[in-house]
């Protein structure tokens, strides 16, 4: 069984709830057009000024969809 990599975007500042919350539209747009197997995706308020959008790909398209969406970070996905 494959790993499962989360991959993380980092959003700061007054906008970053709204902007996590737009950008995971975009990441659900690109696992539609992309056909991707993994479907999970989200966001999280971590702060006042701090939001993350994530989306979960298996480790054999990390590569692929890293250099296509460049990610901040990258974490081993757990649920």
């Amino acid at each position: 069984m494959s790993r499962k990599i989360k991959l993380i975007w980092d959003f700061r500042g007054e906008s970053a709830a709204k902007i996590a919350e737009h950008h995971e539209k975009h990441l659900k747009e690109y696992i539609e057009i992309k056909k991707l197997e993994e479907k999970i995706t989200g966001f999280e308020v971590i702060s006042e000024l701090y939001a993350i959008a994530f989306m979960v790909v298996k480790e054999e398209n990390m590569i692929q969809v890293r250099d296509a969406l460049k990610p901040h970070r990258g974490e081993v996905y757990q649920k």
